[in-house]
C-alpha cells in the first residue's frame, strides 16, 4: 500500500539515522528541473539589461528566479509576460508588498505575476521586515535584541499578514541570516525560535536559507526532524570555513569567519539535505550567492552553483 505523506513524515520525524532515506535520495533527481535562482545573486547586471539578464540565467537552465530589487519597472501583466517569454516562474518574492490602502492591488498584481510566497512590509509588531541584506528578510528583529515580546508581537503581525494573503491564494515567507540564531538578551529563545513557534502554518512558510543558517552552526537536518513539513522554501547557499569554524563563536562571529562560494564548492552536504526534502515540506527552493560579483563574474557563479547542484540531484 502506498505510504500516505503524513504518514512518512511522522516515521521520519521519529527515526535517528534513518533521516537520512537513501530510498529517498532517487526522488532527489526530480528537484534538477526546478531549479530557481535569487535574483540578489545577479544584481550587479538587472540595472543595465533586466531582460538580457533573465534570458541568460534561462539559458543556464534555470527554471524559477526570485525577485530581490525590482520588477524591470514593469506593471504586473508586462513582469508575468516577460517571465513566460523566457520560459521562467517567480513563485516567491523578496520584493514584497507594502501596507496601505492599495495592499491588495498589489497582491492582486502579485497573483497575475504567479507569485504565492511574499513579504509584506510595514504595519509595527517590532519591525516588519529589515532591508534586504540588512537584518531579517522576513521579520526577524535585527541582532535578536529586542526582546521575546517584540518578536512575539512581529510574528502575530505576520500571522494577520497571513490571512490578508490567503484571500490571494499566497502565503507569507520569513526568510533568516545568522541573527535570528543570536540568543535574545535575558532569554534562553532565539528569534528564531519565537518565530518558528508563534506563526500559524496555515498561512506562513519559513524559508529556510540553508547556507547562513548553516553558518550559524545550525543542525539543518535535525531542524527538519523537529519540524516536520515547516521548511516550504530554501536558500541554497554555499560556504566554506564551515569545519573549521570555533564552536564557541557566536552565530554572527561564525559569519565573519566563513566566506561564501558557488554550490558544491563549499562545506554544506546538500545530496544529504535534498534526500530530506520531503521530510523537510520543500515546495521550491532557489540557489544564491550573495557576493556573487565579488567572487567574480556573477552569472559565471551561478552556472557553476546550477552545474554542481544538477550533477548532485542527478
Amino acid at each position: 500500500m502506498k505510504e500516505n505523506r503524513r504518514t512518512f513524515l511522522k516515521e521520519v520525524a521519529g527515526c535517528g539515522s534513518g533521516l537520512l532515506l537513501a530510498a529517498r535520495a532517487a526522488a532527489a533527481a526530480d528537484w534538477k528541473t526546478q531549479v530557481g535562482l535569487e535574483l540578489f545573486t545577479v544584481r550587479d547586471l538587472l540595472p543595465n539589461d533586466y531582460e538580457g539578464t533573465l534570458a541568460k540565467v534561462a539559458e543556464i537552465g534555470y527554471k524559477e528566479v526570485e525577485p530581490a530589487t525590482d520588477y524591470a519597472k514593469l506593471d504586473a501583466k508586462q513582469f508575468r509576460a516577460l517571465l513566460d517569454r523566457y520560459g521562467l516562474s517567480a513563485p516567491t518574492t523578496h520584493v514584497g508588498a507594502s501596507e496601505g490602502p492599495d495592499l491588495e492591488k498589489q497582491l492582486e498584481g502579485f497573483q497575475i505575476m504567479g507569485i504565492r510566497y511574499t513579504e509584506i512590509r510595514g504595519g509595527g509588531g517590532g519591525g516588519a521586515q529589515g532591508a534586504r541584506g540588512r537584518g531579517a528578510a522576513g521579520a526577524a528583529p535585527a541582532g535578536g535584541a529586542r526582546g521575546e515580546e517584540a518578536v512575539k508581537r512581529t510574528a502575530q503581525q505576520i500571522n494577520q499578514h497571513g490571512q490578508i494573503a490567503r484571500k490571494f491564494g499566497m502565503k507569507m515567507l520569513i526568510h533568516n541570516h545568522t541573527q535570528e540564531f543570536e540568543p535574545i538578551e535575558g532569554s534562553k529563545l532565539r528569534p528564531y525560535d519565537i518565530l518558528l513557534a508563534e506563526t500559524d502554518p496555515a498561512v506562513v512558510a519559513m524559508q529556510l536559507d540553508i547556507g547562513w543558517a548553516s553558518v550559524a552552526g545550525q543542525n539543518i537536518l535535525e531542524m527538519f526532524r523537529k519540524n516536520p513539513g515547516r521548511y516550504e522554501l530554501w536558500h541554497v547557499k554555499d560556504a566554506t570555513g564551515l569545519k573549521s569554524a570555533d564552536p564557541k563563536l557566536t552565530p554572527n562571529q561564525r559569519r565573519q569567519a566563513t566566506s561564501l562560494v558557488p554550490v558544491g564548492l563549499g562545506d554544506v552536504d546538500y545530496k544529504t539535505i535534498f534526500a530530506n526534502a520531503e521530510l523537510a515540506g520543500m515546495k521550491h527552493f532557489c540557489i544564491e550567492q550573495d557576493n556573487a560579483n565579488a567572487w567574480g563574474d556573477s552569472l559565471a557563479a551561478a552556472r557553476v552553483s546550477y552545474q554542481n547542484l544538477v550533477k548532485m540531484l542527478s
